[in-house]
């Protein structure tokens, strides 16, 4: 996808999740290196990365995040990779690699499957201030 900003790392994340929308504000507050930009799962363009880099979104309820013309990660391996990005404390984040990928994900599953329940949903996706703007693709 020729579009996309080839020098930053791309977050899919769920438009209309609270737990969602939080995890972005707290990367965004964080990301001193301005390493990511966002997209809304349900956006035009969200569906775009997907179906290029062939997810499919009834498989995996999850954040994302793209590299573009390099990888993808997703469910806890997304979770680890952006933790890593952002430096302090969140560098030992790789340690978590140390546990099973198969148990890491089940845990983030059950968290997604239950993300609604616990901490809510929009009606729509967030409209970003004129500052935040820039993070948005």
């Amino acid at each position: 996808m020729e579009n996309l900003p080839r020098n930053k790392k791309i977050i899919l994340f769920d438009g209309v999740c609270n737990l969602c929308d939080g995890m972005v504000q707290y990367v965004i507050k964080h990301d001193k290196k301005d390493v990511f930009r966002f997209v809304a799962l349900q956006s035009e363009l969200g569906q775009q990365i997907l179906n290029y880099i062939r997810i499919d979104t009834k498989n995996i309820d999850s954040i994302i995040l793209y590299e573009p013309g390099k990888a993808y990660f997703y469910k806890s391996s997304a979770a680890i990779e952006i933790a890593k990005e952002l430096g302090g404390i969140f560098t030992i984040s790789g340690i978590f690699r140390i546990i099973p990928k198969g148990l890491r994900n089940f845990i983030y599953d059950y968290v997604a499957k239950n993300r609604y329940k616990w901490y809510g949903q929009k009606q729509e996706c967030m409209i970003p201030t004129p500052e935040l703007k820039a993070k948005f693709l």
